[in-house]
Formats: C-alpha cells, structure tokens, sequence
C-alpha cells in the first residue's frame, strides 16, 4: 500500500458528491448520534443536532466551554468550566444532572449501559449508579480519564502513574495497575479482558486483567488522541501517525508480541477514528482534512472528504451504522449515508 494525494488520485472511490454538507459555523469537539440525528457537541455552550436533511438545531447546555461528553445512543453527557454536568436526550431536551460543590470544571465523563453514570473534577471521581445515591472516589492526581467496564459496576480511572480500578458498591479495596507517567483516555476492550491507557507521551499502555500482565505499544510520532474499538473488539484503531495504527485483540494475549496493522497511510496524521458497529470498516480522519473510509481485511479506502485545511475533529457512526457524521476542527462538517 501506498501514500496517496486524494487531491489528485483518481484510482481511488470517491463517494464526496454523496455527502450532505452542514455548516455548523463553531469549533465542534464530538459528535454522537441520537436516533438518526447527529449531535456535533460544540467547544462552547451549544450542541448542533442535525436531521438527515442537515437541518440544524442549536441547543444550549453550557455557560461555558464544554470539556467532555459521552453517549449510549438515548443521550449525552457532558461536563463543562462551569462545573456542571449536563444530558441531552433525543428530544433536545436538557437535564441538569450535577453541580460541583467547589464549581470545578467537570473534565471527564463515563457511561454504563445500564444507566450510571461516572464524571470527574480534579482529583475526584464521582458514579451515580441507577437507583444509589452518588458516591466518590479520591486517586492520587488528577483524573485524566473514565470508562466503565463492559460488565459488573466498575469504573476505571486513570491519573498519574497508573489507573485504579473501583467497584462504587463494594467496600472492597481498588485495585491499582501502576505504570510510570501520566494516562490519559482509558477503554476496557468489549470482552472485559483488557484495559489500555493513552498516555500523555507518544504512546499507549495496556494491561491483561487475568493477570495484570502489561502491554507496551509504542512507536507513535504524536499522542493518541482517537481510539476505536472495531465490531466484536478484535482490534483497537488508534490516531497518532500519519496511518491508522490498529493493535490485534483477538488471541488471549492481546497485542502482546504481536505488530498493528497499518492502514490508509497519507502525508497527514490520523486526527480521529471510528470503527464500524457491525462491519470490519473503519472512518480515519485526518490532520489535513482528510478522510477516509477503510476495510479492515484489506486495506481498501474509499475517499469521504478531500484535504483540507484544518483537522478532522470528530467522526460517529450511528447505531445502525447506515450515517457517518464527521466535523473538523472550524465546525465544517457533513453527513454521509450508507
């Protein structure tokens, strides 16, 4: 496989002239979908809900800049500097869910299918589970990111040195995987058998949770700001090179031992990925503007968006998997059905 101009290539599919443009005309940090809307969550105050007819509607959520956000398809969560935390259903209405008692800003955000809900200020985690009330949890550093586990009520909660792990409703002591420097994003692969790390160096970290066995995986040019989970988790798709770098999970080991795939390769860092629900394909988008949707088995790209100028930002499939959403950075952004 080969680097390619996609300004220039004509051997490669384009399907460009099916994308629906939306013009949200403000930075965007995420999008998700509700139902069949795409949500293009602003940096500041609003979130965009856009139909399939790329109608827009603003909604406002935040006094402030919006941190975080997290979906489960029937709404988002999000935190703000305002020190609340918020949730958006498909309706478009808006839910005050907390208030920090400090008004620090809520920088991270979890949610469990099941309904709980886990976000952070500071050095402090806090989970609001279905029917308890909130409970709270104190790691050594800063929090630097949440996720839950796939089963059971168990929080992961990353910081400096490590990550904890944290049953909210057992009193039983948390468990801590240690490795040195500061992590970032954390996911638990879908099979509830692997836990990885973004850390703050050019680099991710991951552990075996049979036996807390540790992963290095290395050799990024740049952070790894985008991870994705392809269907059935054999493999997570991260950005951070001017590839997409996907590490094998499918064996009881992981990636242990094992090189990624390498996948679209281009004279741009990958800026954001996203795997398919239900197909071995993927959505890279990239430093340029770029994006590209990818085949797993083979490598095969179809051209989404020529380059550009600024950085693909967000990318989201909706549950079906039959819309893409995608924004960058200055909130010029599209929809593409499948």
């Amino acid at each position: 496989m080969t680097a390619f101009d996609p300004g220039e290539s004509a051997s490669i599919i384009s399907v460009t002239d099916q994308v629906r443009p939306v013009k949200i005309g403000a930075p965007v940090v995420a999008v998700h979908f509700l139902g069949d809307r795409a949500a293009f969550v602003g940096a500041e105050e609003s979130v965009f809900l856009v139909n399939g007819e790329a109608e827009i509607s603003k909604v406002a959520v935040h006094a402030g800049g919006i941190l975080c956000a997290a979906s489960d398809g029937a709404r988002i969560v999000m935190g703000g500097d305002d020190g609340k935390l918020v949730a958006l259903d498909a309706k478009g209405e808006v839910t005050l869910l907390a208030t920090d008692a400090k008004r620090r800003w809520i920088d991270n955000v979890a949610l469990h299918p099941d309904g709980a809900v886990a976000w952070s200020a500071g050095k402090t985690a806090f989970v609001r589970s279905g029917k308890a009330e909130d409970k709270s949890f104190d790691v050594p550093s800063t929090v630097g990111g949440l996720a839950f586990a796939p089963k059971g009520l168990r929080l992961a909660i990353a910081h400096y040195n490590g990550v904890t792990l944290w049953f909210p409703n057992m009193v039983a002591t948390a468990d801590v995987l240690e490795w040195a420097g500061s992590h970032l994003a954390v996911t638990f692969s879908p099979d509830n058998k692997f836990l990885v790390t973004a850390m703050h160096e050019p680099a991710l970290h991951g552990w075996r949770l049979a036996d807390n066995r540790h992963m290095r995986m290395t050799g990024y040019p740049g952070r790894v700001r985008s991870m994705s989970w392809s269907a059935g988790g054999k493999g997570l798709a991260t950005s951070g090179a001017d590839t997409v770098i996907m590490w094998p999970f499918a064996s009881k080991d992981g990636p242990m031992g094992k090189e990624p795939a390498m996948l679209a390769p281009l004279q741009a860092r990958v800026s954001a990925v996203a795997c398919h629900p239900k197909q071995d394909i993927l959505a890279a988008g990239y430093g340029d503007g770029t994006i590209l949707m990818v085949r797993l088995a083979d490598g095969a790209e179809i051209l989404v968006r020529r380059n550009g100028t600024v950085p693909v930002a967000a990318l989201a499939w909706n549950t079906k998997g039959t819309l893409l959403a995608f924004a960058d950075e200055e909130g010029d952004a599209g929809l593409l059905p499948l």
